[in-house]
């Protein structure tokens, strides 16, 4: 698994829950005292036994801690940088949810050895989407509900967003859209702001 994946994690233990809680995981997981470096590859087991580490610390299942992830990842403060890359996808959430399935080629433009599981999209009738996410471990679909969530909020949309499990080695995530435009949103600037 790549850093970046591993590095998300332990940013979100520390930055949600406090430095003593990343400590007590990444003790348990005969980790260094700094962690993961966000630009090393790592044994895929080694990741999950941290996700299992920290469901255990915190008392959730997996499937909540990796929705918890997904809406750390857009909307703290620390990883503001994330946002504003996914925020380029769209000029409002439904451009933005059409632009996801292009999301995999552009980490991989940043990021050339990451891998993001593919992500096809079916547009329904009154403005719902299906986006079935295929990955080799079932999961990034939970991480993708909490960025969807967040996105949403972060655009001003009102929308129900649901995970459903599909076939082998696919995850489905539901988009019913209620109002594109229920708030004005968070503010952004294409620009971004002066140092």
């Amino acid at each position: 698994m790549h850093g970046l994946m591993n590095r998300a994690i332990q940013c979100f233990v520390r930055d949600t829950y406090g430095p003593p809680a990343w400590r007590d995981v990444a003790a348990r997981a005969d980790l260094g005292p700094h962690g993961f470096e966000a630009m090393l590859s790592y044994d895929d087991a080694i990741t999950w036994t941290v996700l299992r580490l920290v469901c255990e610390r915190l008392c959730k299942p997996e499937d909540a801690v990796l929705e918890d992830l997904g809406t750390y990842l857009v909307s703290h403060p620390n990883v503001e940088a994330l946002r504003r890359l996914l925020r380029f996808g769209g000029v409002d959430f439904v451009d933005f949810l059409h632009s996801l399935d292009e999301l995999p080629d552009r980490a991989r433009l940043a990021v050339p050895d990451l891998a993001l599981p593919e992500i096809e999209i079916e547009v329904g009738r009154d403005e719902s989407f299906r986006l079935r996410c295929r990955s080799e471990r079932r999961g990034f679909g939970h991480v993708l509900v909490g960025v969807l969530r967040a996105m949403a909020d972060d655009y001003g949309a009102l929308a129900i967003i649901d995970h459903e499990d599909g076939v082998a080695g696919e995850e489905v995530v539901t988009v019913d859209l209620m109002l594109a435009g229920f708030t004005s949103g968070r503010d952004f600037d294409l620009a971004g702001h002066p140092a």
